[in-house]
């Protein structure tokens, strides 16, 4: 099992201190990867109808901090490691034009030399994409239908594409990304929509905000839908953060959720305190990272 970070460009962590000190010192002490979520605009608590399917209010809970692009976070932590993958945690797929997500995507593999997991979803608050004038609606067949057009620019010579949603003549599309035939793909979400979309057109899964025992009913169902649709499951990447489920993530979580069978297991940063940073993650890494390359 490999253990990843969530998340940077929130909150403190959008500062440029403090993502540089922490994609280092991860870097250094062999965490497996670094993420960072999105969201272009968020709403007053009593501004938005739509319900954050992870808190039993309903609501994010983050609304007056600082979300950076991730794309821009991912690749400033980029400049500053060598080895860490670095995912979106999630891309909100739906509410971007897939020509340029298409371009960052390969921008940003580019930069890092390989290193990107490409974390992607339907999205969950319908304001947010009024306010950027994309309808809500079909959002899953938009998200689909624009990951099969970038996977034609990141994979063809001369791309042309004719969509519901999307559709360009031939054309050049460059950079090519760096990870053939392109950066894995991990879809995002607890549902059963979910889990179908990330064996139907994904290469894995993010889970967010499960316990072992939820985690273990969701990969069974993964298992059997990749096989509904032909795909060999030991071919999909199952990655999940539990955020509040288990905080922190113990050796005994580790092995519990190895056996619900997660690989990837991406545990929230024990700090951001700059003075606290180095010596937290240190701490983190002795506690989780090394015992979970053994499982």
């Amino acid at each position: 099992m490999d253990i990843g970070l969530f998340a940077i460009g929130l909150g403190r962590t959008a500062d440029p201190e403090v993502i540089a000190r922490l994609a280092r010192k991860a870097d250094e002490l062999g965490f497996a990867s670094l993420w960072a979520p999105e969201h272009v605009v968020l709403f007053a608590q009593d501004a938005y109808t739509s319900r954050y399917p992870y808190h039993p209010s309903g609501k994010i809970g983050a609304e007056e901090v600082d979300w950076l692009d991730p794309f821009v976070a991912l690749a400033y932590a980029a400049a500053h490691t060598q080895r860490i993958k670095l995912g979106t945690g999630i891309c909100l797929v739906p509410q971007r034009n897939p020509l340029i997500t298409a371009k960052l995507v390969a921008s940003l593999d580019r930069l890092s030399k390989g290193r990107f997991l490409f974390g992607v979803g339907i999205g969950w608050l319908k304001e947010e994409f009024r306010a950027l004038g994309v309808p809500p609606e079909r959002r899953a067949e938009r998200t689909c239908e624009y990951l099969e057009a970038m996977k034609v620019l990141w994979t063809q010579e001369n791309p042309s594409f004719a969509g519901e949603f999307c559709a360009f003549p031939p054309l050049k599309a460059l950079p090519k990304p760096v990870q053939q035939p392109h950066p894995p793909i991990l879809f995002g979400g607890n549902s059963d929509a979910a889990l179908r979309r990330a064996a139907q057109v994904g290469d894995g899964w993010f889970g967010f905000d499960l316990s072992p025992l939820e985690a273990r009913e969701r990969v069974q169902r993964l298992r059997a839908y990749a096989e509904e649709v032909g795909r060999r499951f030991d071919e999909l990447l199952v990655s999940l953060c539990p955020f509040s489920k288990m905080r922190p993530v113990t050796r005994e979580g580790l092995q519990q959720y190895r056996e619900a069978g997660v690989q990837h297991l991406v545990v929230v940063n024990p700090t951001t305190r700059l003075e606290r940073l180095e010596a937290a993650l240190e701490e983190m890494a002795g506690e989780l990272v090394a015992p979970a390359r053994s499982l």
